[in-house]
């Protein structure tokens, strides 16, 4: 039976990817997509969750959240994802009447399906923190949380110590580390080593697929800003990652850890801190991702793409 599971995103074409491998893959069944800021401004993330669905026009469509326009973040990447967070592909949407909140849908999923939902959070933590803020009582009907971002060896993306994800709204991912909700981190270090080259740009261009049609007027502008702005002949696929992770846990090696953000630092604001003394005296509180099988994760994300429909 598939895993129900509701990506919390941000889109950013890694977003986008991450969508395309999710509603494709045989593994989940998408419930819903929340949207929050990070990449781009609120508002804009949840026109591009609206517009993604609407172009890629599954059978199902899950539910859509939009993100609260209330949302303060730190930070945004429009510089690599561009203006519109997907690189210029300006896609038109349709009005969308009596749309509900993130916050929202999320609790109604969550209490609809205790404990069969896996949340695969790709952006900020935002609407993770106000759901338990709002409605602790649901930290125990998650059934898992997948976190993309932070950082556990590796330095940061956004500063030295931080990771872009954490770094946005460290103040909720603290909470969400905090909390007791089952929760597993899939953390830059392992991300960093999925690029997909410029082949696997070539190979979409040979099918004819709604999916691939959608990735090919995204990922070229994609790749252009990779190339300029982080020095990468290829594009990183942090977010679809985190969806392998849903499909296929065991291509991942965990160990459990107590982690917590910071979030006062002047050098070190959103830096994730992992106690690995043998002797802690913190227990831990979530699993963290310190392995994986790259050669199959990435072609777990090829694959899946390459029999989208």
């Amino acid at each position: 039976m598939p895993r129900k599971v509701i990506l919390d995103m941000d889109p950013g074409y890694d977003d986008a990817i991450a969508l395309c491998v999710a509603l494709a893959a045989e593994e989940l069944e998408v419930i819903s997509v929340t949207a929050t800021g990070g990449n781009v401004e609120p508002k804009l993330a949840s026109r591009n969750v609206q517009a993604l669905i609407e172009q890629l026009d599954p059978p199902r469509w899950p539910r859509i959240g939009a993100a609260s326009p209330d949302q303060i973040l730190r930070a945004d990447a429009r510089h690599l994802h561009g203006d519109d967070g997907l690189c210029g592909a300006h896609f038109q949407v349709a009005p969308l009447a009596n749309q509900h909140l993130s916050v929202k849908v999320l609790g109604d999923e969550i209490r609809k399906s205790p404990g069969n939902i896996t949340v695969v959070a790709t952006g900020p933590l935002s609407n993770i923190s106000d759901l338990l803020r709002c409605e602790p009582d649901l930290a125990s009907k998650i059934g898992h949380l997948i976190i993309l971002g932070g950082t556990v060896s590796a330095p940061g993306n956004i500063t030295a110590a931080a990771e872009f994800n954490i770094y946005c709204d460290s103040d909720a991912a603290s909470q969400v580390f905090r909390s007791p909700v089952t929760k597993t981190m899939i953390p830059l270090d392992l991300t960093n080593e999925i690029v997909l080259g410029f082949d696997f740009l070539e190979r979409l261009k040979t099918l004819e697929s709604r999916t691939s049609k959608l990735l090919q007027k995204i990922l070229p502008g994609a790749y252009r800003s990779s190339r300029q702005h982080l020095g990468i002949e290829g594009i990183n696929a942090h977010d679809a990652v985190a969806v392998v992770a849903a499909m296929r846990p065991s291509l991942f090696t965990t160990q459990r850890l107590y982690g917590d953000v910071e979030t006062s630092g002047t050098l070190t604001h959103g830096a994730t801190v992992f106690d690995r003394r043998p002797h802690s005296v913190e227990q831990p509180n979530m699993d963290v991702a310190v392995e994986m099988d790259a050669a199959a994760v990435e072609a777990v994300i090829v694959d899946t793409l390459r029999k989208a429909p």
